[in-house]
């Protein structure tokens, strides 16, 4: 049964109002690291106050961050990063739940694959909007607004605080939320809206980025011979990296069990070469190391050196000419819920009475995500959203109305229940 007000705020959601907001925020191309980042955030700063929310909007310090021995790394140039935190001003003593949600999008990439439309564009068809970042994660951020519009609009006081975390950089590392933390704000528990299709993420594996420099020795292609070409020197690497994989891939936890490949292991890049009539002197290849779940990113690296080193130590060139490894870019660590923590009971009850629906199944997700900042702060969080990851980054990303709205209803529910109402 809801109570009058929780019924009051879940009527005060406009729909129609959160797919226009969704609209406009899927415009905004707030590619990682561009102008339009932090475009983003000024927008979404007034929208905060609109909604009578105190609003935290301040330039981070960014060589400070870099400095910091926690800082967990970026992969695109950065001049500027904005933070942004807006609090619910009438709350006393009661819980503070954050309701996080990045700004930030990848790149589009190939125009041509998304057909004759601007992916910041957005398109609908039907109950489905199309566009860069409608999933990962615009849908999300606009259902957090409808969320708090629709509690404002019924006029409900609360007896804690709702925190908007509104955080640029999760893609290339969490830069956004990393700051976020370092500047003090806090609370008791968090949601992150990133794009869940219906069931509730408790923890997250992480993703280290890694960098291989393979020698060779140049030559002259006819007398290829006197060389040592760097793809062939790397290609028992790339077994060994292959071989590796599987290693770590043995009994993963439960909670990644459904996943083919919890901790995947690939390489994204390979560069060799600067003449086609020349051997290749130097190939660098860069990939992604998956971190397995409570592992020691240290211990993860040091696996994969070690592994790099062993099949060095296997092989005549490498033997004297080994292959070096470095990490460059972003660090996400796994991160995790406490076990037997009531928050996904109370998403997952809001959820049935918010939709109907049954209680969305738990399980644990592939990808790194800022979850790990704010369970590494402290901070029990779990991630529930509109979409599906499988889309996101692609040519095909897309998002429902009808599940925003859901989320959006979830999200009310579980406010008032976690804060309380005076």
């Amino acid at each position: 049964m809801l109570t009058d007000e929780e019924a009051a705020a879940l009527a005060a959601i406009d729909e129609a109002a959160l797919g226009r907001t969704l609209m406009e925020l899927i415009a905004v191309p707030s590619v990682t690291g561009s102008a339009a980042e932090s475009e983003l955030q000024h927008q979404l700063a007034g929208r905060l106050e609109w909604l009578g929310l105190e609003v935290d909007l301040w330039s981070m310090d960014l060589p400070a961050l870099r400095a910091h021995p926690g800082f967990p790394g970026m992969e695109v140039p950065r001049e500027e990063a904005w933070g942004l935190v807006g609090t619910t001003q009438d709350g006393g003593d009661g819980p503070t739940l954050i309701l996080q949600g990045h700004v930030d999008v990848v790149p589009p990439g190939d125009p041509e694959a998304w057909g004759d439309g601007d992916p910041f564009v957005p398109r609908v068809t039907g109950d489905v909007v199309h566009g860069r970042g409608a999933c990962d994660m615009k849908a999300g951020l606009a259902a957090h607004l409808a969320a708090l519009t629709a509690i404002r609009t019924a006029g409900i006081r609360l007896r804690g605080r709702v925190a908007a975390h509104f955080v640029v950089g999760e893609e290339d590392g969490g830069i956004g939320a990393f700051g976020t933390l370092e500047r003090g704000h806090r609370g008791d528990a968090c949601v992150i809206a990133e794009p869940t299709g219906s069931t509730l993420i408790t923890a997250n594996a992480g993703a280290l980025t890694f960098r291989l420099a393979v020698p060779g020795r140049a030559a002259h292609g006819s007398a290829r011979e006197q060389g040592v070409s760097a793809v062939d020197a790397y290609l028992p690497l790339h077994r060994a990296l292959a071989a590796l994989e599987t290693e770590r891939n043995r009994n993963p936890s439960p909670l990644l069990a459904e996943y083919p490949i919890p901790y995947a292991l690939s390489v994204g890049t390979v560069r060799a070469g600067d003449w086609a009539s020349s051997v290749p002197d130097l190939l660098v290849a860069e990939g992604r190391l998956g971190v397995r779940l409570d592992e020691d990113p240290a211990e993860a690296r040091a696996d994969l050196e070690r592994c790099v080193a062993e099949a060095c130590a296997a092989d005549p060139w490498l033997r004297d000419h080994p292959a070096t490894v470095t990490w460059p870019g972003g660090r996400f660590a796994s991160g995790r819920l406490p076990e037997g923590h009531p928050l996904p009971d109370v998403v997952g009850a809001a959820h049935t009475d918010a939709t109907g629906a049954p209680p969305p199944r738990r399980r644990g997700a592939t990808y790194g995500s800022d979850l790990r900042h704010y369970t590494g702060a402290g901070i029990p969080t779990l991630q529930f959203g509109p979409g599906d990851i499988e889309v996101a980054h692609s040519p095909r990303e897309q998002v429902s109305l009808r599940e925003t709205v859901a989320v959006a209803r979830t999200m009310v529910l579980t406010v008032l229940r976690t804060v309380g109402t005076k």
